[in-house]
């Protein structure tokens, strides 16, 4: 709710956002609109892990085919910041009108309007008075932080994997 109202400009510094939360809404205020960020996050990180692992599969068994070295293939770190950024991409596309709801209903509270009365009632409002087109504002920028975000996790991850896999199996029983 902070990061939502200081970055939409409601608020002019974070001090005044604090305040003026927790003495109009009270504490319950910081989590305003909660519903819907775990609507947005559960999907976006069942649709980036289903996804990613998909993507590993299909890359793999293309690689045993065309590749002369046979044995056991693994996936490069830029086959795996691809898959990062390609999985994120794709949890964008299906969570971004989600991510538009929640966003709505944070902000809300802090403007003039009529509040919504839930999710359902801020999505059908925005599709009947802005367009379909709405609920995807927002989703370049929301990409370029994602993109950024899984494709480097992805990429990583494995490396780290196995230096930690290492520094286990090297390490002295006690």
């Amino acid at each position: 709710v902070l990061k939502q109202r200081l970055v939409t400009g409601v608020y002019k510094n974070f001090r005044e956002a604090l305040q003026k939360i927790y003495s109009t809404e009270g504490l319950l205020g910081f989590y305003s609109a909660w519903k819907p960020t775990v609507s947005r996050n559960v999907p976006f990180v069942i649709t980036t892990f289903t996804s990613r692992e998909m993507m590993q599969r299909k890359i793999i068994k293309y690689k045993e085919r065309h590749e002369k070295e046979k044995g056991q293939l693994k996936l490069s770190s830029g086959d795996n910041l691809l898959i990062g950024v390609a999985s994120a991409l794709l949890a964008g596309v299906v969570t971004q009108p989600i991510d538009v709801i929640k966003t709505r209903m944070m902000t809300q509270a802090a403007s003039n309007a009529v509040p919504y009365t839930s999710a359902l009632e801020c999505a059908s409002s925005i599709i009947r008075t802005e367009s379909w087109r709405k609920l995807y504002s927002g989703f370049s920028q929301r990409a370029v932080y994602m993109c950024g975000l899984w494709g480097i996790t992805f990429a990583l991850e494995p490396i780290l994997t196995r230096r930690l896999q290492k520094k286990t199996d090297d390490a002295p029983e006690t």
